[in-house]
C-alpha cells in the first residue's frame, strides 16, 4: 500500500521538486513559449490579414477581368459591326458601279447597232440606186434604140437645163 499512498516525507520533497520546477519553468521556459505562442499568434493573425486582402484583390481582379471582357466584347461587336458596314457599302459600291458599266455597255451598244442599221440603211439604199440605174439604162437602152427616139429625148433635156 505503499505505492499507493506515499508517505509525508515524500510528498514534501516532491512538492519542493515541483516548485523548483515550477519556478524554472516559470523564469525561463514560460515567457519563450509565451512569446512563440504569442509570436505564432501574430503570424497567424498577419496571414489571415493577408489572406483576406489576397481574397480582396481576386475580387478586384475578377471585377476588372469581367470589365475588361465586356470592353472587349464591345469593341468586338463594334469592330464586326464597322466591318460588316463596310462590306455593305463595298457591296453597294460595286453593284452600283457595275449598273454603271452595265448602262454604258447597253449604250455603247445601242449607238453600234443604231450606226450598223444606218451603215446597212445606206448600203441598201446605194444598192438600189445601182439597180435603179442599171434598170434605167436597160429601159432607156430599150426605148432609145432607134435614132428619133433619143434626138427627142435630148431636146427635152436640153429645154429643162435652161430653164432652171
Amino acid at each position: 500500500m505503499e505505492l499507493i499512498t506515499p508517505s509525508f516525507g515524500l510528498l514534501f520533497w516532491m512538492l519542493i521538486g515541483f516548485g523548483i520546477l515550477f519556478f524554472i519553468l516559470a523564469k525561463f521556459a514560460w515567457p519563450v513559449i509565451l512569446k512563440a505562442i504569442n509570436n505564432r499568434e501574430k503570424f497567424i493573425e498577419e496571414q489571415l490579414n493577408s489572406a483576406a486582402k489576397a481574397r480582396e484583390e481576386m475580387k478586384n481582379l475578377k471585377s476588372e477581368h469581367e470589365a475588361l471582357l465586356v470592353q472587349a466584347k464591345e469593341e468586338r461587336d463594334a469592330i464586326l459591326s464597322e466591318a460588316r458596314k463596310m462590306s455593305e457599302k463595298m457591296y453597294e459600291d460595286a453593284k452600283e458601279k457595275a449598273s454603271k458599266e452595265a448602262q454604258l455597255l447597253i449604250e455603247d451598244a445601242k449607238k453600234s447597232i443604231h450606226y450598223e442599221k444606218m451603215k446597212a440603211m445606206t448600203d441598201i439604199k446605194n444598192e438600189i440606186a445601182k439597180m435603179s440605174i442599171e434598170i434605167a439604162e436597160k429601159v432607156l437602152q430599150k426605148e432609145l434604140s432607134e435614132k428619133s427616139k433619143q434626138e427627142e429625148l435630148i431636146s427635152e433635156w436640153v429645154k429643162d437645163v435652161s430653164i432652171n
